[in-house]
């Protein structure tokens, strides 16, 4: 089973995805967040065979939700209908942080901090 991860920003998106099987997280791309959004994740849901969307739930230190994820969860619950797959959240915190940690500020930390959610999903799932 294939799963995609997203970490949702007001101007851009990280994109991850898993293995085949689930199993590992891989940063795929970042992308704009415009109006060609939906459409191009529909695309990469469709082209991948993703199964279930992995959004990362941002909330501050008092586990309040964060300002962005009002518009997060309305781009879920329309990703969800449109794309017709699973949508899940995941926490996040300091996803960005992290990966900026592991990898350097690059053009690919939106991405990497997908795949942070995404792999912290995956392994809260078998357990890990």
């Amino acid at each position: 089973m294939r799963l995609l991860g997203i970490d949702y920003g007001k101007k851009k998106v990280g994109i991850a995805i898993s293995d085949d099987k689930g199993m590992m997280a891989f940063p795929k791309a970042v992308l704009s967040n415009d109006n060609f959004l939906m459409r191009e994740l529909k695309d990469l849901v469709k082209g991948h065979g993703i199964e279930i969307v992995v959004i990362g739930e941002s909330k501050d230190y008092q586990m309040k939700d964060n300002p962005i994820m009002r518009d997060a969860r309305r781009f879920a619950d329309e990703l969800g209908r449109e794309a017709g797959v699973v949508v899940v959240y995941e926490p996040e915190l300091l996803t960005s942080h992290q990966a900026a940690h592991f990898q350097g500020k690059t053009d690919m930390i939106d991405a990497a901090a997908a795949s942070i959610i995404l792999q912290s999903y995956i392994d809260r799932m078998k357990g890990i």
